[in-house]
């Protein structure tokens, strides 16, 4: 097994399309990045802890590649957006791919070009490439928030913009 970690706006939008993969053991929500040991939810909403909302994915890659993980966490987000994700404005809201080695640093890097290239944005992909840190899991209450609170999870990934930017963008 091994870990990939993602940051893309609010975590709860992160979760359901990952979970739902063959190959893929668990993703957990929490936060990475920063320099606050073992941050809450509101530490990091704070903008003090230099910490994303990020997941976390233990997979298994002779059945979900790697390159499969990186062409799916591209199309949950809006890549060209340095300021946030969606309504979720800040810091603790940017995209970044955490690389766990040089294998997965160079992929990703490679993917981020083929983006680049692609011409699918008119605004230059903002999602940068940091080298894995320590990962804090976010309190229960945020782990597989789609699952307990369908409604409200629903909700907030329409009513934030985030379904219509992929439906639109990515056709999913």
């Amino acid at each position: 097994m091994k870990k990939a970690t993602f940051a893309g706006g609010c975590f709860w939008c992160m979760v359901k399309p990952f979970d739902q993969e063959p190959g893929i053991e668990s993703v957990i929500s929490g936060y990475t990045g920063g320099h606050t040991e073992n941050p809450t939810y509101k530490e990091v909403c704070s903008e003090t802890t230099g910490h994303l909302e990020a997941v976390q994915i233990t997979y298994d890659p002779s059945i979900y590649s790697y390159e499969k993980l990186l062409e799916l966490f591209w199309q949950q987000i809006d890549p060209t957006d340095p300021g946030g994700q969606f309504h979720d404005r800040g810091e603790s809201y940017t995209t970044a791919i955490f690389y766990h080695d040089d294998e997965q640093k160079q992929l990703a890097e490679e993917s981020k070009g083929r983006l680049e290239m692609s011409g699918k944005f008119t605004k230059p992909i903002a999602t940068t490439i940091r080298e894995a840190k320590p990962f804090y899991e976010a309190e229960e209450y945020h782990q597989d928030y789609y699952r307990k609170n369908p409604l409200h999870y629903n909700m907030y990934r329409k009513g934030s913009g985030r379904a219509d930017f992929i439906n639109r963008n990515w056709g999913n």
